[in-house]
């Protein structure tokens, strides 16, 4: 009970730490680690041991990884390709509902570029499209910001889902990507819907023209199969990697095929393909994205990493004897990471930082929750990132840039965009809730 105790404890200071203080996430979880080793009484030179081996193992992991999709998602959006892609969707969607085709746009995006620097990148084309069709440019921004969000809660390369992943020892990263590919999608759809509501329900408003002028973004685009390419090469290696391990005893000559399907080969490989995107002044262009994308990645990494030495911590503490005690727990099953990462989420605002800090807490209670097999980890994951989409409000980043990038007043954000978070993670639980279900059933 008392070690039970200090776990609130610290769950407490993370969460004053990153929304009342504003402390830097880094320096919120390194004294959180600290604090929960001296309540636990462990000696000095055990809890710095434990610190550095949790810190070490989650950046040997998920390191590259993380680093090779920030620089893709540079490379994209310094191209143009963020552009091409949300283009060459439009196209093909056209006799869509506009909200579902723009809730596509930021699924495709959403997946190597983070969710603000893509809402920031798209916002035009949407006021575009807005005065183009004479529609309410609320629907449209609340189509879009759901259409980002839930691909970056639930779907690699995004740093939450990989850390999670990593935290939870899951193995493999290729279905985690379709399970999460494949609840993102219904997500959109469902943050589609709403966006199409919110455009019957709302008048037409016209835009002030100079809001609209910018600067000449739309030449000299890459296509959108050149564009496509950074995202597609990755996973198309990864299926081919998953197939392969069928044929490994018997043709051992596929070894070296098998290694550039491993993720973070994968990953690389699509790097590469990502410096293509331009086709003048390359090397500039390839110093740059590298550049931007280490900077990107580096707070990632620290945050990530200060998640793995707390879970290092917490895993001292005997939670799986306590949880036997508890002859319901395995009934609350996914119920349990949901709950923590939307308490989190709501509470300080990042939805990494919540699936990153949940992850590490409930890896020693999976076997009770009968969640310690690889697809069991991968409902886990699933349930951390509806949880962390569970709400976006006032203290979330990502919250100030949909409504200061759309001119959306902070009233008319909570009953669109905060809502409209809301109801996805909602029904993201309900999905991931009913396919944990059948899948026990099975």
């Amino acid at each position: 009970m008392f070690s039970l105790f200090c776990i609130i404890l610290t769950i407490t200071w993370i969460v004053i730490g990153t929304s009342l203080t504003k402390l830097h996430p880094f320096l919120v979880l390194f004294s959180a680690t600290l604090f929960l080793a001296l309540l636990l009484g462990l000696p000095p030179s055990e809890s710095l041991k434990l610190i550095q081996n949790g810190f070490g193992d989650i950046v040997e992991k998920i390191g590259l990884l993380i680093l090779f999709g920030t620089v893709i998602g540079v490379a994209m959006e310094k191209s143009g390709a963020t552009l091409s892609i949300a283009k060459g969707i439009l196209k093909k969607m056209n006799r869509l509902p506009l909200p579902y085709a723009i809730s596509s746009i930021g699924y495709l995006v959403s997946i190597p570029v983070f969710c603000d620097a893509a809402f920031v990148i798209l916002s035009h084309l949407n006021k575009t499209l807005s005065q183009q069709t004479k529609t309410p440019l609320v629907g449209l921004t609340v189509a879009l910001s759901t259409g980002l969000f839930a691909p970056h809660v639930l779907v690699p390369p995004t740093p939450g889902p990989l850390a999670a992943a990593a935290n939870l020892e899951l193995e493999n990263l290729l279905l985690l990507i379709a399970v999460g590919a494949i609840i993102a999608f219904i997500l959109i759809l469902v943050g589609g819907a709403y966006g199409h509501y919110l455009i019957k329900k709302n008048e037409y408003l016209e835009l002030k023209k100079e809001k609209l002028e910018d600067h000449s973004e739309t030449e000299n685009l890459p296509s959108f199969t050149k564009a496509i390419l950074p995202i597609l090469i990755p996973i198309i290696l990864m299926c081919i990697g998953a197939m392969l391990k069928f044929f490994m005893s018997e043709f051992q000559g596929l070894e070296y095929i098998f290694f550039i399907t491993k993720p973070t080969m994968a990953l690389g490989i699509g790097m590469i393909f990502s410096f293509g995107l331009v086709s003048s002044k390359r090397k500039l262009f390839l110093n740059n994205s590298i550049k931007k994308g280490i900077i990107q990645a580096a707070p990632i990494l620290v945050i990530t990493g200060m998640g793995g030495a707390l879970g290092g911590i917490i895993q001292t503490i005997p939670l799986k004897a306590y949880a036997e005690s508890i002859t319901t727990i395995e009934n609350l099953g996914i119920l349990i990471p949901f709950l923590v990462a939307a308490l989190l989420k709501s509470a300080q605002g990042s939805s990494t930082v919540a699936i990153i800090t949940t992850s590490s807490l409930i890896f020693p209670l999976l076997p009770l929750l009968g969640l310690d097999s690889e697809m069991g980890k991968i409902w886990t994951i699933m349930a951390l990132g509806v949880g962390s989409m569970t709400i976006s409000h006032a203290n979330d980043s990502y919250f100030w840039i949909v409504t200061q990038m759309s001119s959306m007043d902070v009233k008319t954000a909570y009953k669109t965009h905060t809502l409209g978070t809301f109801i996805q993670g909602s029904v993201g639980f309900l999905v991931i809730w009913i396919g944990h279900l059948i899948w026990t059933l099975i």
